[in-house]
């Protein structure tokens, strides 16, 4: 009899029992492998969320396939914020240029032999803002500034004052411009294709095949250069 008590009391404490006990309500003993995983989530409180998916970069409308050409380059309102000379060039300034946007861009140009430092800087003008960034001489240029020239005369292509900075162009006569992007422009060669009909008319202001750049606060025109070309 001892040894029976002995054998029962053996397969309670095994069960989890309490003496007297009936072992058919007792709960199955949790495997291993899921009471370990049961007491992790106690431990961590909840699951781990997935991380919510960045949302995609909105796309920027492509011109339609018959848009003019020139209404697909961009030619902005900006103001030369910083300038000096390239380390490599002696015809070539380096330039930071205010065109709205939340960086200055820089820029090199060209122009060392016809204007100075203190003629360049603080000064307002047009940008082209839409065309590949190209290495210059180991600087890097983000567009390029819009000039009339005549002989050895050349000027700055200047919006009036009173227009904004990063304001678009748009032409007398034309379709709103939706400008390509810089691979585009670049592919197709673009700027040249428009800059053999962009020249100054007798008030000295830009025009292309007779349709005048303008602002919302008038024509873009050059100092005195009368049937120049524009580059």
């Amino acid at each position: 009899m001892d040894k029976l008590d002995a054998m029962i009391s053996s397969l309670e404490a095994s069960l989890n029992l309490q003496p007297g006990d009936d072992p058919t309500s007792a709960p199955p003993p949790a495997p291993a492998a899921t009471q370990a995983k049961n007491d992790g989530k106690k431990k961590d409180g909840k699951k781990k969320e997935k991380k919510a998916k960045a949302p995609a970069k909105a796309k920027v409308a492509a011109p339609p396939a018959d848009h003019p050409t020139i209404c697909m380059i961009e030619f902005k309102v900006g103001v030369i914020t910083k300038v000096w000379p390239h380390e490599g060039a002696d015809k070539l300034w380096c330039e930071e240029i205010d065109v709205g946007e939340a960086e200055p861009r820089q820029i090199c140009s060209g122009l060392r032999p016809y204007y100075t430092e203190e003629q360049m800087l603080g000064h307002r003008l047009l940008v082209v803002a839409n065309l590949k960034a190209k290495n210059l001489k180991g600087f890097k240029s983000h567009g390029m500034v819009l000039c009339a020239s005549q002989g050895d005369k050349v000027q700055f292509i200047q919006p009036p004052a009173d227009a904004p900075l990063g304001e678009v162009v748009q032409y007398e006569g034309l379709p709103e411009v939706i400008p390509a992007s810089g691979a585009q422009v670049d592919k197709k060669k673009m700027f040249q294709a428009v800059a053999e009909k962009m020249v100054t008319n007798d008030k000295f202001e830009g025009t292309y095949n007779g349709h005048v750049f303008m602002t919302s606060a008038g024509p873009c025109k050059c100092v005195d250069i009368a049937g120049g070309e524009m580059h």
